[in-house]
């Protein structure tokens, strides 16, 4: 029993750490923003408060665990230039612009990842998994060429939905009415991001009815709960 609750306890640690980036880079930044338009601010000072709330957690994480993120320190760059830019220019959207930005650089850096010793679904899924499920993943790769494509093709598949996160991004904020691209674009990105989990679960499901081989470590929470 306390083999499981070890590993539910692990399990929940890693999703709330998921879930907190989330909120704090995604639904606090667009409540934000209509609450300031509700009160009357003009678009370009809402945008460029409401995302402060993600440079501001990147700054504190930072801080606290006394080194950068490359995604935290990627908040904070394309904040500040595009601050820069915004008040140069006068328009609201080169801040909306941003948000299509973080979308593209991440993006680009799943697919950079096929050419490393790891791609970057073998990386996330060490998060996780427990010790156990490390290891076997980690054999798996080295012997399993089958393991090796699964999450290859996820990689694809995770870094071109980000791009198309970006592109479609692009096109709102140079196109539509400024109040409609923060809305629109949070469900966008909701949607895209719910229909890879979406795939991806299919596929890993798919991979470990076929194979025995989880491609992101559950069987060891199945073992867990079997002792």
């Amino acid at each position: 029993m306390d083999t499981v609750d070890t590993v539910e306890a692990h399990g929940a640690q890693r999703w709330r750490a998921l879930l907190v980036p989330l909120t704090v880079n995604i639904l606090l930044p667009l409540v934000l923003y209509y609450v300031l338009r509700g009160q009357g601010m003009v678009p370009w000072q809402a945008l460029l408060l409401s995302s402060v709330l993600p440079a501001a957690h990147a700054l504190g994480t930072a801080l606290v665990r006394r080194r950068v993120d490359p995604f935290d320190l990627l908040v904070v760059v394309l904040l500040a230039a595009s601050v820069v830019t915004s008040l140069v220019s006068g328009s609201p959207r080169v801040l909306l612009l941003k948000d299509a930005g973080l979308p593209a650089v991440l993006g680009l850096w799943i697919l950079s990842s096929l050419f490393t010793a790891r791609p970057f679904p073998f990386h996330f899924g060490h998060r996780l998994r427990g010790p156990a499920s490390q290891e076997e993943a980690e054999r798996a790769w080295r012997e399993r060429p089958d393991f090796r494509a699964a999450l290859r093709g996820l990689t694809v598949l995770w870094g071109g939905a980000q791009l198309l996160d970006a592109a479609l991004s692009t096109v709102e904020a140079l196109a539509l009415p400024v109040d409609m691209v923060p809305v629109i674009g949070r469900f966008q990105s909701f949607a895209i991001l719910g229909a890879v989990a979406a795939l991806t679960v299919r596929r890993s499901r798919a991979f470990s009815n076929d194979t025995g081989i989880p491609l992101f470590g559950t069987r060891a929470l199945s073992r867990a709960r079997s002792l």
